[in-house]
């Protein structure tokens, strides 16, 4: 089927492979950054080395974001297919290590290659994936037409499309429609999101509406655990957490705090950022800010002295939640688009973010509803609002209750996705 301007998708990814080539100088550039000792960066090009004989099962995590929506799928796939061996891909070496951290050697793990088509041939060559699994949204056109000539069908698990990923994709409606098309389920979050990749070209019933994966969020007994003799060394002050920051957050998230100590002069901030490579710049913010600043990568004894706890490390970010009275989640003062809302809600920790929720609106909109998260403008409101909850005792639990209540109320999306896994599993080995 040929688009408006007469271009077929065949075409269509032509066009878009010459012009990955034309920018392959900028590609490599941004990617170089992004390796680990213990991958190669020729596994950019697809250059992976696999082992074994026993059947593979592929999931593609871009992000940390993304490995921690999939780490109940990821168990899941574990205990339902002992004889398959399950491998993880991401795009961030940040990613890379949540793998690592979260599941270490039962899993194999590589960086994905760049989508070009000789790349996506040896890696698909290489792996021989029984199926492949993509956690969110993350679609390469090359890889995606080799795993369609090398008959690996494709699914995707908790899928979503914000609107303005949506109107991305419609720019290129060809394109898209050639990589919807080649995919044998899509498991959608909700039915705006399966309204959307219908309306882009994926056929209606390979689409179903499973919920949000984040909703099955298991937060194991270690985890919390960790959390209490955290908070219990720290006494009895208050304690909130900034997590996820980005830049042009940070000042927002200090100034709130300064608000908050001229009324409670006891108060921590424990502030996250989303990405390790700011972690030395936020450091001096805070320093510049006049905060007493330890860094959580030194394991410090605070004292009542220290007014602010930088979350330096990676993989922490549950445990320290965990640990709060209110969490704040960030990307969503700026237009980022926020990120998971439900980590601290499945706590029972009290839930603020900002206005820029695009990234998770119906999960946003349901915990408002529920009178399980308070959302704020800028600075000066978080500042306001920390006040307010932490000298509400009641409101604030009211408001952690009722987010562990929605996140209760929500699971199910995991056993869906299982189910229809398992079926085209039993799919393919028919054929």
């Amino acid at each position: 089927m040929r688009s408006r301007l007469g271009v077929t998708p065949r075409l269509a990814r032509w066009l878009y492979t010459l012009t990955i080539y034309l920018l392959s100088p900028l590609i490599w550039w941004r990617v170089w950054r992004e390796w680990a000792p213990t991958h190669p960066r020729r596994e950019r090009l697809g250059l992976i080395g696999v082992s074994g004989d026993r059947p593979r099962l592929w999931l593609h995590a871009a992000s940390v974001g993304e490995v921690v929506t999939a780490t109940p799928l990821i168990r899941a796939l574990l205990d339902d297919h002992p004889d398959h061996d399950l491998v993880i891909t991401t795009m961030t070496a940040t990613g890379a290590e949540r793998v690592r951290q979260t599941f270490g050697d039962r899993v194999s793990h590589h960086f994905l290659p760049l989508d070009f088509p000789g790349s996506a041939r040896r890696f698909i060559t290489r792996l021989k994936p029984r199926l492949a699994i993509i956690a969110e949204t993350e679609l390469w056109p090359n890889l995606l037409a080799t795993c369609q000539r090398r008959n690996v069908p494709v699914v995707v698990a908790n899928g979503r499309l914000s609107a303005g990923a949506f109107r991305l994709y419609q720019r290129f409606g060809a394109l898209s429609r050639g990589m919807l098309e080649t995919i044998a389920w899509i498991g959608a979050k909700s039915a705006v999101d399966s309204e959307r990749f219908q309306t882009l070209g994926a056929l209606p019933s390979r689409v179903a509406v499973t919920g949000a994966l984040k909703f099955d969020l298991d937060v194991d007994d270690a985890t919390r655990e960790a959390s209490r003799q955290l908070r219990t060394s720290w006494g009895a002050r208050p304690v909130w957490v900034a997590g996820s920051i980005h830049p042009g957050e940070d000042e927002q998230i200090l100034e709130a705090h300064a608000l908050l100590r001229r009324h409670l002069p006891t108060a921590l901030l424990i502030l996250v950022p989303r990405h390790p490579q700011r972690f030395e710049e936020v450091h001096a913010r805070c320093l510049d800010a006049g905060e007493a600043v330890l860094r959580l990568s030194a394991r410090p004894t605070l004292t009542d002295a220290t007014t602010l706890l930088l979350g330096d490390t990676m993989g922490d970010l549950m445990k320290l939640y965990g640990c709060a009275d209110i969490a704040f989640v960030g990307g969503s003062l700026t237009p980022i688009g926020g990120h998971n809302l439900l980590e601290p809600a499945a706590l029972g920790v009290a839930v603020v973010s900002g206005p820029y929720l695009d990234n998770l609106r119906e999960i946003a909109d349901i915990l408002a509803q529920s009178d399980a998260r308070v959302e704020v403008e800028d600075g000066q409101e978080l500042g306001e609002a920390l006040v307010a909850l932490l000298s509400d005792d009641e409101r604030r639990h009211r408001l952690g209750e009722a987010g562990r209540a929605v996140v209760a109320a929500n699971r199910g999306a995991l056993a869906r996705t299982r189910r229809a896994i398992t079926a085209q599993l039993a799919a393919s080995t028919e054929h």
